[in-house]
């Protein structure tokens, strides 16, 4: 009895154990099949985050790893975002794939944004891109607005890159002025030379006519002077002549005073050379074809260039 007592306890604590070992097999089977059933939706989120790009900052300048639809493969943009616009982005990114045959972005709202944008303007939020109808929605690094402080320093970083520009192409430029002017100096001068001789010659003719002018009226002067003092003291006396000395000199007045009613000018001889002169050189001009006002013209348009020279 003790033997047949011990072979049915020795049964029964199989019979447990076997009852045990598969409980626990069955509880370590029930994890698998919950691990089982939670992997499509991890690999769900693995799908989602691959069109997902942050925006990555390498030796201080913004670059997007965009994958090409043709190769397959990732390919790094460095941005230039105080210089450069969307409208370059696309531009680079359709000159990098030839398989790219649309591509635009667009706020995270579906807004499009236009072309013209600056790209440190679109650098501050997240946006959308969309390449051949596929969306990459693009994290922006710059969460926070910015600081009156750092405003300040990214004006004057403009500024400054503004004078760098300005100092880099300055020589460039003046060189294209100064080659600019040097060949309208020659064409001036090519125009100028005939006209420079002809006035050479009027001007040369006008002093001496308005010379010989000036050397009569002192002869003029000279035998008046001398038929007024033969008069006087060889034919008649000075109570005869006295009149006519008065009359003469009433006479000169009412000719001064008629040189001022038509030219408007006192009687003043330099001034009056001067008007002679140029009556004298006009009716030249006239004779010879001399184009006065175009040669006013050249000489003006040479005087600008040897001010901007």
């Amino acid at each position: 009895m003790a033997s047949l007592r011990m072979v049915s306890r020795l049964a029964g604590v199989n019979r447990f154990s076997r009852s045990s070992s598969s409980a626990t097999l069955q509880l370590k089977v029930q994890p698998s099949k919950f691990l089982w059933r939670c992997s499509p939706v991890l690999c769900c989120s693995t799908a989602a985050s691959r069109n997902e790009i942050p925006v990555q900052y390498r030796h201080g300048r913004p670059v997007l790893a965009l994958p090409l639809p043709s190769r397959q493969e990732k390919c790094l943009f460095f941005m230039r975002p105080m210089l450069t616009t969307v409208s370059d982005l696309i531009q680079d990114i359709q000159k990098e794939d030839s398989g790219v045959s649309s591509a635009s972005v667009f706020t995270t709202d579906g807004v499009r944004i236009a072309s013209g944008t600056p790209m440190d303007t679109l650098l501050n939020k997240d946006f959308q891109l969309h390449i051949n109808e596929v969306i990459y929605n693009v994290l922006s690094t710059q969460k926070e607005p910015l600081s009156s402080e750092k405003l300040t320093n990214l004006s004057d970083v403009k500024d400054t890159v503004h004078m760098l520009h300005t100092a880099l192409g300055l020589p460039e430029h003046h060189l294209v002025q100064e080659r600019d002017l040097l060949q309208k100096l020659d064409i001036l001068k090519q125009e100028l030379t005939p006209m420079e001789q002809l006035k050479a010659q009027l001007d040369l003719r006008a002093e001496r006519s308005s010379s010989r002018v000036l050397w009569m009226g002192l002869a003029l002067l000279s035998v008046q002077g001398g038929a007024l003092a033969w008069l006087t003291w060889w034919v008649y006396s000075w109570d005869v002549m006295e009149p006519v000395t008065y009359f003469i000199t009433y006479s000169t007045s009412i000719g001064v005073y008629a040189y001022y009613v038509l030219t408007k000018q006192d009687y003043v001889y330099p001034d009056a050379k001067d008007r002679q002169f140029l009556r004298y050189f006009y009716r030249g001009a006239r004779r010879h074809q001399f184009n006065v006002p175009k040669y006013n013209q050249l000489k003006n348009e040479l005087a600008s260039v040897f001010s901007f020279s």
